[in-house]
């Protein structure tokens, strides 16, 4: 990025000259984004629908990306964009690890995310913003750690679980209720899903998973041993459960009330 900066500054996402448009310029946007950390790791996991307006844009787009070997993003917000901030993001690591011989650190990622999306903020104001979670394994500390950003850049690191997104409000608010520091990397992967349902209950830019397309949410683990996605047939294993069990309680699991 900084190469780009002083030879050709205009081609940066945030320095793009928009066109002039008259009334609601519309663009694809991806929605919610929702992490979980367990002992051991942490999941990510996001929906699969991006909207324009109240069209659904695209039933299948792939919003959680790895960012290298030990971290990965999923983002919320205009999907072009996004998508061209993590190509970048992830190229920028892969640079400065084959310059320096090591990785960055999960805290010096989180930090060149953080002025990647401050890059941006030209378009954020123009209503062009992306919004990611970041979510990585801790080689130093060896935990999983969970980052969230505004459209200015700014970071907060989250304890336990987070959610970004049109949805992230439902989201939250499940985990809140399910989220325990006892999970296995199972059940994690399964609180995630849960927190997708709720979401898509009551959020309509926000898409559950589809058994007639089978179209299921994308579900990232992070460990010590690295980053992986679970494949299709593991995630639909996980969302049918999840489903059965939701046409008897259609609002899912209870939590206790004391």
């Amino acid at each position: 990025m900084d190469f780009l900066g002083q030879h050709s500054p205009e081609l940066l996402p945030g320095n793009r000259q928009m066109p002039p448009v008259q009334g609601a310029f519309e663009a694809p946007h991806g929605t919610t984004i929702v992490a979980v950390s367990f002992p051991g790791g942490v999941v990510l996991a996001g929906d699969r629908r991006a909207t324009m307006g109240n069209v659904i844009a695209q039933r299948d787009m792939e919003k959680v990306f790895p960012a290298d070997e030990y971290s990965a993003v999923g983002v919320a917000g205009t999907a072009g964009l996004a998508i061209e901030m993590v190509k970048l993001f992830q190229l920028e690591l892969e640079h400065f690890e084959k310059v320096e011989g090591a990785q960055l650190s999960l805290e010096g990622k989180a930090n060149r995310l953080s002025t990647m999306i401050r890059g941006n903020l030209g378009m954020a104001m123009q209503g062009l913003a992306v919004v990611p979670l970041f979510a990585g394994y801790d080689l130093e500390r060896e935990k999983g750690r969970i980052f969230s950003y505004d459209v200015t850049g700014g970071r907060s690191e989250e304890h336990g679980f987070a959610a970004t997104g049109s949805g992230s409000v439902f989201a939250r608010s499940a985990l809140k209720k399910l989220f325990r520091e006892d999970f296995t990397e199972h059940q994690a992967a399964t609180a995630v899903v849960q927190a997708l349902f709720d979401a898509a209950d009551d959020d309509s830019a926000t898409g559950g998973p589809d058994m007639a397309r089978r179209i299921y949410p994308i579900v990232t683990v992070i460990t010590e041993e690295g980053c992986k996605k679970l494949t299709e047939a593991e995630v639909s294993e996980i969302a049918r459960a999840v489903h059965e069990r939701r046409l008897d309680q259609p609002d899912g699991p209870r939590a206790a009330l004391l």
